[in-house]
Formats: C-alpha cells, structure tokens, sequence
C-alpha cells in the first residue's frame, strides 16, 4: 500500500530519495514482533513491554527497537554504506513513522495535518513530516480499500484476535472495550463507525492534497461503508424476525 500511495501521488518526484526510503523502511517494519494484545492489554496488564516503555506506545516502541535490532546485524545492515548523519536521519525519521501508527494519536497527527493541507508546503520539512506520518497511517489500517475478497479475510482475522484479546481481559479481570466484546460486535457494527468516522475523514483529508486517490482509495471505501450498513440491516431485520418468532411460540 505504501508503494502504491507513492506511485500514485507521485512522490518519487515530491520527496527526496531519503524520505522514501524512510517511508518503505517504517511500512515493512511497523508491526515487528506484535504480540496480537495492543497497548491498552499492555498497559492495563502491565506486561513487559508497558513496563520497558513507560506505558507510552508500548508497541509501537517494540516494533522500533526489534527492527533497529535486526538492522545492527551485518548481514541485514541495509544502511551499511550511508554516513553516520545520514543513518541518523532514516533511523530517526523511521522511528517517528512507526510511533505515529499509534491509534492513540490518531486525532492529534489527523488534525494537525488538517491545519496544514490547504497552504501545504513541500519545502516545509514539518508540513512533510506530518504527511508522512499520515501516509504511513493510512497504509497501516487501509484494508478496506482493497477489494472486498481480498479486504474481508482480514477483517475476520481482526476480530478474532479482539475476541482473544477480550477474553483474556475478562479472564484476567481487565477492562473490555465494547468494540472487542464477542458479545457485543457484529462484522457490520464493527467496520461501519471504523470507515465512517476513522478512514474515510482520513483519506478524504489526504485527497484534497492529491486529488487522484479519490477514484483508487476513497471510492471503495465509500463502496465498502455502504455494503456494510446493507448487511447490517439484513442482521437488524434477521434479529427482528427471530425476536418476533420466539414472543410468538413463549406466549
């Protein structure tokens, strides 16, 4: 999806080559070594990882330090011929994309970036760190701008790993949230208020900056929030007949 958001906007030819690398480094390594309980488990489980970090994006951190840890490894050093300054950057630049893909921070990098995209400068080395950070955003929950065969897979794998988490957190005696309670979430429930209120703002937002994604990546999402709220109301009218059915045989 990264390559694909660079090919599209064109942005070998908007960013220098250091600033791609950087995207393509912190896109293949953002989820290193997840675990599957994000950082609200984490922090509420006071696990390893929440203690190593403070509690600040626990994951996130992880995902930086593993990735950093196979680079110092000789035969894996992809950075072995650039200077220190150099390396200091993509590592920097690097680290600061992966700790953006933080859900936690989803407002503060969405809005910041909203303030800059009508008058966006690309010789603004913030306005650009700031669309990188929103570019790596959208690569890392854009599933449902795939075609549905390919995106739906994925959405049951998600959900399965909430469950799990969910689980865990009542056997455990931990907070729950409602979006991860197997008793609580339906496929539809879950993916419609994600699209609504989280992607479809995020990309359209992207989109007056380059306009061509709105046929590629804002489309289908509209397409897919669409599908979902059909299906919901199939469930409602289901759950509605079997409500009626079991009234009619217990009285």
């Amino acid at each position: 999806m990264m390559y694909s958001m660079i090919y599209l906007c064109n942005l070998q030819e908007k960013f220098t080559q250091v600033d791609i690398l950087i995207l393509m480094t912190a896109a293949v390594c953002h989820d290193l070594d997840h675990p599957g309980y994000n950082n609200t488990y984490q922090i509420n489980a006071r696990t390893e990882l929440a203690v190593r970090y403070n509690d600040i994006s626990p994951l996130e951190n992880h995902h930086c330090a593993v990735a950093f840890q196979i680079f110092s490894q000789s035969d894996c050093n992809i950075f072995a011929n650039f200077d220190p300054e150099a390396f200091k950057q993509i590592r920097q630049g690097t680290i600061n994309l992966i700790l953006a893909t933080d859900m936690a921070r989803h407002g503060e990098i969405l809005d910041s970036f909203k303030q800059k995209v009508d008058y966006f400068d690309f010789t603004n080395e913030e306005h650009v760190t700031c669309l990188k950070m929103v570019l790596i955003k959208c690569c890392d929950i854009s599933n449902e701008v795939r075609p549905m065969e390919v995106a739906e897979p994925w959405v049951d794998c998600l959900l399965e790993e909430y469950f799990m988490q969910s689980d865990r957190e009542k056997a455990e005696g931990l907070p729950i949230a409602p979006f991860m309670d197997r008793e609580k979430v339906t496929k539809p429930t879950a993916q419609i208020g994600f699209i609504k209120f989280v992607l479809i703002p995020m990309f359209e937002t992207v989109m007056k900056l380059f306009p061509q994604i709105e046929e590629v990546m804002v489309q289908p999402l509209r397409e897919s929030r669409d599908r979902y709220e059909e299906l919901k109301q199939i469930d409602d009218a289901m759950n509605e007949v079997t409500i009626n059915v079991f009234f009619c045989f217990a009285f």
